[in-house]
């Protein structure tokens, strides 16, 4: 698996470039900002763009979703749960972004659903509690928990659709299900691993 993560932004949000070594398919998790260092660091790894997932829709996950999906002509997929936080005031992207519109999602992703970017396969595992539709990505083995779960913390539930109850649930019925050798790429911050967050995450203890 390629793997080239960017911080992009004013709040840092990681953005993931994953690829398949042989094939050079790819798939954009959660552009955010500066569209043109992701879109040239694509060219730079000779990539083959099949399509971007957002992890949820917070501003700092979407904001460069218009840019990169014009560059690359590919769908963008999202859990339906959040198309509301695409067009709500109060959850301040439009207002955040300084636009009218941010780019919308061309198909939805469900619990369960698998994607095929050469010989990846990615899985969609519905984790709300960050926002109503929040996933995260198995790919490989590993996880990408978008703002779910951080290296020694979780994301922000008091925004919007959040919910503490809601998060902890998924983070243990469908994250700490995984080995603890799984390693974890978070939304934002350092990567880590299922065994770390289990023992040392002092929301899950």
């Amino acid at each position: 698996m390629l793997l080239k993560k960017l911080e992009v932004g004013p709040f840092s949000a990681n953005c993931y470039l994953v690829g398949c070594p042989q094939s050079r398919e790819a798939v954009i998790i959660d552009p955010g900002a500066e569209g043109e260092l992701i879109i040239e660091q694509v060219h730079r790894l000779e990539l083959k763009v099949k399509c971007i997932i957002n992890t949820h829709a917070h501003i700092d996950h979407v904001g460069a979703n218009g840019k990169v999906k014009g560059a690359f002509n590919v769908p963008l997929y999202i859990q339906e749960a959040d198309l509301p936080l695409f067009r709500s005031p109060q959850a301040s992207v439009t207002l955040l972004s300084g636009r009218d519109e941010i780019a919308v999602p061309d198909q939805f992703v469900r619990d369960g659903d698998e994607i095929n970017v050469g010989t990846l396969t990615v899985k969609v595992l519905e984790t709300p509690g960050h926002t109503p539709g929040g996933i995260t990505l198995e790919i490989n083995g590993a996880l990408f928990t978008g703002d779910t779960l951080f290296a020694g913390s979780i994301g922000r539930t008091d925004f919007p659709g959040g919910s503490y109850r809601q998060i902890i649930k998924s983070i243990k019925s469908k994250i700490l299900t995984y080995p603890d050798e799984t390693q974890i790429f978070p939304g934002h911050g350092p990567p880590t691993t299922v065994g770390n967050e289990r023992r040392y995450n002092p929301f899950l203890s």
